[in-house]
This record gives structure tokens, sequence and C-alpha cells, in this order.
């Protein structure tokens, strides 16, 4: 019954955008005034990145309860790419892992105006997410390679925000990317694991990860994480080989503190998110319960 009703709220948040509505009146079509439904206990905070001055926004739930359960310290699952992860994750946590705070890190808000026209108002993710540095004649304006920086903004700003203004547990901190920020989530892995307990990592894009020219090393010999990572069955096969190859990678440290969960979701690189929201979460909620 849960899980019927799971997917009911997948299916009308999948549908809720804003149109303007038409009633007939007398034989005559009007405009009605439409307005935006806006998400139930969500707070937009801006916060700067204070290093490298850049405005950015927390989209915020907590749980139904929270200010009546004083003595409680909760979870948190950090996700990026709020605006496109917020609904799936939001309604997800609402049947499956209902005493948990959620906080979404926005693209970067201040872009200048021509990037956002030619790349749209997502832009900072190809620079925020990826950690080769590059210059590209087709993308002269996109500065590639700031994902050590963004991580670090995510690491001291976001993390001070958070632990000083809500009861959190700093020790069970999760993080949940898909695509390019699943590979984002990889990159963290690598280089600063402890950032984390838990990682989701949705159809990353961790092709990249095999050119030697990108190539990043483990800065710990044990990881002590938890890891998701899934893909879609109808994903170009250029996607399945390097996500296996990282699996694999994974797996070869023998590491006892570091535990795999790698998930195969029907569909493709599009569709298979929803889904990838709802296995994710549920195996979260068994994480955080154990």
């Amino acid at each position: 019954m849960k899980t019927t009703k799971l997917l009911i709220l997948i299916i009308f948040i999948s549908l809720n955008s804003v149109f303007a509505q038409e009633s007939i009146v007398n034989d005559t079509t009007q405009m009605v005034e439409s307005s935006y439904l806006e998400l139930p206990r969500i707070q937009v905070i801006p916060i700067k990145d204070a290093k490298n001055d850049r405005q950015y926004e927390l989209y915020i739930k907590l749980p139904e309860g929270y200010s009546e359960n004083g003595d409680i310290k909760y979870p948190v699952l950090y996700f990026t790419d709020a605006m496109w992860h917020i609904e799936i994750l939001s309604g997800s946590t609402e049947y499956i892992m209902k005493d948990a705070i959620l906080v979404g890190i926005s693209w970067q808000k201040d872009i200048e105006e021509d990037v956002k026209q030619k790349y749209g108002v997502h832009a900072s993710r190809f620079e925020d997410y990826s950690f080769w540095r590059t210059t590209h004649p087709d993308h002269p304006k996109l500065q590639f390679g700031q994902a050590g920086n963004h991580l670090d903004f995510i690491r001291n700003d976001v993390f001070n925000y958070i632990e000083k203004n809500y009861r959190t547990n700093p020790n069970n901190r999760s993080y949940f990317g898909y695509s390019l920020s699943g590979l984002f989530g990889a990159y963290i892995i690598m280089t600063q694991p402890d950032t984390f307990k838990n990682y989701i990592l949705g159809s990353p894009s961790v092709q990249v990860l095999t050119k030697e020219e990108n190539k990043v090393e483990f800065k710990n010999n044990r990881l002590n994480v938890n890891v998701f990572i899934s893909r879609g069955t109808l994903e170009e096969e250029e996607l399945h080989e390097p996500i296996s190859e990282f699996v694999n990678l994974l797996k070869a440290r023998n590491d006892n503190s570091l535990s795999i969960e790698y998930a195969v979701i029907e569909g493709g690189h599009e569709t298979a998110f929803p889904m990838t929201g709802v296995r994710s979460v549920t195996w979260l909620s068994d994480l955080i319960r154990e």
C-alpha cells in the first residue's frame, strides 16, 4: 500500500508544472489566473561560498514533528542539482525515511547573464562537479575543474550553517547525486570520503575517470563509507562499462569498512531516475535504522 501511494505521488510530482488554465463560461474562453505550488515545509536559505564569492541557495526540509522533538538529532541527506532532485527526494523520504533532514544545494545563483543564456540556469554544475581542468573553444566562459572548490564550500560553509542551526548528527551525513553530480560524489569518495557516511551515485558519469588525463587517486586506505551505485538497463554501453569498472575498482580495495550496493534499474538515463530515487532512499532508510 505504501509503495502504491509513493508511485502515485511520483506521477503527481512529474506532472506538477504550472500551466495557464482555461475554462468555458457562457461559451466564452477566458484565462484563469494561475499560481505556483510551494512544496510544504521547505525553506529556501541563501548561502555564500565565502572562499570563491559565489551565491547559492539551500533547500531545507525538516521532518514532521521536528519542533516538538527537541532532544532528537537527525541524519541529513544532502543533494546537489537541488532543483531537479527536491521533488523525488521529498516525496520518497516522506513515505520511506521520515526522520531525516533534507538539504538541497542549488546551482550558482549569481552567474553571468550571457553564461545563463548560453548554458541555462544550471550552467554552474559543469564547473562545480568537474575535476578536470580544460579549455574548449565552444565553452570559453565555463571554468571546468571546480570540484575541489565546491567540495570545500560544502564541507565548510554548508555544513557549518546546517549544523549550527539545526539538530543534526554529523556522523550520519548522506549524499545523493545523479549523472554528473553522481560523478561528483565519486570524486568525493576518492578524495575526501569522510565528508559523508553514505553515498548514492545514480548513473554517475564515471566514464571520464577512465581517461588518463583525468585520473584521480584514492587519498585514503580505508574509506569507511556505504555506497549505493546504479545504472539504467537502457543506458548506452559507454556508460555501462565504466560504472561496472568503478564498482570493481572499489571492490578490489578489499576494504572491510566499505559496503557497496550495485543496482541495475529499468529504464534509460532519464527514465531510470525516479525509481533510482525510491530504491536508494529505501536502501538508505534501512542503513540508518540499523
